[in-house]
C-alpha cells in the first residue's frame, strides 16, 4: 500500500507539471508601471519622443502642464505649454483651465490638441496649437477646432489625432453617449463646418461613462483604446482601459468576442491593482520601433496623488494588444 501511494503521488505530480492548464492556475495580475523618478505627478498624459532627442509629456493641469525627460525614466517639471491661457478659453470656464491634451508630429510641426470645458457640462471646445520644437513656451495657439453645446448628444473634449489612408481624423468624447470622430482638414488641423460626427463607442447604461479615446494602427486594424468608469476621485477612482478594433477608421470597433463597442463591448487592457488605482487617461506613443502605453494612476500609497504610468505595449499572435 505504501509503494502504491508513493507511485500515485508521483504520477499526480507529473501530470500537474505536464498539464498546460493546471487546476490551480490563476490569471496573471496586471503589470506594474515602469519605475520612474523625478516629477511623477501628472493627469491625462500625452507623450512623444522629440525629433531633437528626449521626451516631452503634456497633461491636464496648469496651462497644459509639461514634463521633459532625456531617457524616459527620469522626468523634470518643465512648466507649461503656454505662459497664460488664450483669452477664448474663458468662454468655457472661469479659470481658463485646459484638459486632456494630445501631441503629434506632422508636416514639419508638432500639433497640440486640447479641450476646454467645465465639469458636468458639454458646453465644450477643442483647440489646437503648433510648435517647431514641441517644447513648452514655443506653442502658437490657433483657436477652436470643434465645439459642442448643450443641445448636442456628444461632448467635444479628450481629442486624439490619427491618420488613415492619407486623411486626418480626430476621435474625442466623454459621457454624452461616448466616443465620436470627425475628419479634419490636414492643412488647417480643424474640422470642416457641420462635419459628419461618427459614433465609435458607448455603453448601454447611463451616464455612458466612457471617454478619453486614442486610436492607433497595427497591421490591418485600427485599435480604439478608451477609459471606462470614473476618474478624478483619488483612491475612489474606478478608471480602467478597454480596447476594440476595426478594419476601417470609422468602425465598427469590436472586441475579441465580436461584441461592438457601440453595444458595450471592449476587452479589458489594464485596470487598477495594488497601489495603482484608477488606471486611465491613456495615450499611445512609438519609441524606436516599440509601442508604449502612457496613462495616469492614483497612488494609494501617496494619498491618491495622480502619477505617470508607462508600460510597454506588445501584440499577440492574434493581433491584440497587451501591457507588459
Amino acid at each position: 500500500m505504501k509503494r502504491l501511494s508513493i507511485a500515485a503521488v508521483l504520477a499526480a505530480a507529473l501530470l500537474t507539471l505536464l498539464s498546460p492548464f493546471p487546476a490551480t492556475a490563476q490569471a496573471a495580475a496586471p503589470p506594474d508601471p515602469r519605475p520612474i523618478t523625478g516629477q511623477q505627478i501628472i493627469h491625462d498624459p500625452t507623450v512623444i519622443r522629440l525629433r531633437s532627442g528626449g521626451y516631452a509629456a503634456y497633461s491636464t493641469g496648469g496651462v497644459i502642464g509639461a514634463r521633459l525627460s532625456k531617457d524616459g525614466r527620469h522626468w523634470d517639471d518643465a512648466g507649461n505649454a503656454f505662459a497664460e491661457p488664450p483669452s477664448w478659453w474663458y468662454e468655457y470656464n472661469d479659470t481658463g483651465d485646459p484638459w486632456a491634451p494630445d501631441i503629434s508630429y506632422r508636416a514639419g510641426r508638432y500639433w497640440l490638441y486640447y479641450a476646454v470645458s467645465s465639469w458636468g457640462t458639454n458646453h465644450s471646445a477643442i483647440g489646437v496649437a503648433t510648435s517647431r520644437t514641441g517644447l513648452p513656451g514655443t506653442w502658437t495657439d490657433h483657436g477652436k477646432v470643434l465645439t459642442s453645446g448643450t443641445t448636442d448628444s456628444w461632448n467635444a473634449i479628450d481629442p486624439a489625432l490619427v491618420e488613415a489612408d492619407g486623411r486626418l481624423w480626430m476621435s474625442f468624447g466623454s459621457y454624452w453617449t461616448g466616443i465620436r470622430m470627425v475628419e479634419l482638414n490636414p492643412a488647417t488641423g480643424r474640422a470642416t463646418p457641420d462635419p459628419t460626427v461618427h459614433h465609435l463607442a458607448t455603453r448601454p447604461d447611463a451616464p455612458y461613462a466612457v471617454e478619453g479615446p486614442y486610436i492607433v494602427r497595427h497591421g490591418r486594424h485600427y485599435y480604439l483604446f478608451a477609459s471606462y468608469d470614473a476618474c478624478c476621485a483619488g483612491v475612489e477612482s474606478t478608471y480602467r482601459i478597454k480596447v476594440g478594433r476595426a478594419t476601417t477608421i470609422t468602425g465598427p470597433y469590436v472586441d475579441s468576442a465580436g461584441t461592438p463597442m457601440l453595444e458595450g463591448g471592449g476587452d479589458l487592457l489594464l485596470e487598477g491593482h495594488g497601489r495603482y488605482v484608477g488606471t486611465g487617461g491613456q495615450s499611445v506613443f512609438r519609441d524606436r520601433g516599440r509601442d508604449w502605453l502612457a496613462y495616469h494612476y492614483y497612488d494609494a500609497e501617496d494619498e491618491g496623488t495622480p502619477k505617470l504610468g508607462l508600460n510597454r505595449l506588445v501584440w499577440t499572435e492574434n493581433g491584440w494588444p497587451e501591457v507588459v
